[in-house]
């Protein structure tokens, strides 16, 4: 089972490519372009399917709640960049959002709900603004709508890999080394 998981993980993140993390809003449409974005890029899937793993390691509530915490302030950081206000550090809070979150999962922390809600939080503000200032000339409203249908489906794919993983294997121990490699992941990203 690890074996596999570990071959998916390394093809996963093999079909990734800077040159290709975006598609061109006048080529493909801003819906189409907004989908995209999150699926293209190796920072986004990690920390989208990290936040599903980690609601699923708290389970409840958190379930829904903590992903849905996610996409609703990720709008609102798409909202200010669209806006023209800018937010400091952007770039670095995102590449620290995918260690954070990794190392959440590694470690299998539960924290109550309105606590991990808070967290996924402070790092989908500023995966919105990076969406928001990416946005080119693609239509805002259609781009949005695209980046929000996909992160939560990036979102639901976390869960269900957490719950299947807690269903087969009867233990987190997967999860959590999904969780150390999505971390590791961050920290070949930020200083690769």
């Amino acid at each position: 089972m690890i074996r596999i998981l570990a071959l998916a993980t390394i093809a996963f993140a093999a079909t990734t490519a800077t040159a290709f993390a975006h598609l061109n809003p006048a080529e493909h449409g801003s819906f189409m372009a907004g989908f995209s974005h999150p699926l293209f890029g190796l920072d986004h899937i990690l920390v989208m399917v990290a936040v599903g793993l980690w609601a699923a390691q708290i389970g409840g509530r958190a379930l829904w709640r903590v992903p849905l915490a996610f996409v609703a302030t990720m709008a609102v950081g798409f909202g200010l960049a669209v806006a023209g206000i800018d937010l400091p550090f952007v770039e670095p809070t995102i590449l620290a959002s995918v260690v954070a979150l990794g190392l959440l999962v590694a470690m299998a922390v539960r924290l109550d709900t309105a606590m991990s809600m808070a967290i996924v939080a402070v790092f989908a503000l500023f995966h919105g603004h990076a969406h928001g200032g990416e946005l080119g000339a693609a239509g805002a409203l259609p781009f949005g709508v695209g980046f929000v249908i996909a992160t939560a489906l990036l979102h639901a794919a976390g869960i269900g890999l957490g719950l299947g993983i807690a269903r087969l294997s009867g233990s987190g121990i997967v999860a959590r080394i999904i969780g150390g490699l999505t971390a590791l992941a961050g920290l070949a990203l930020a200083f690769g």
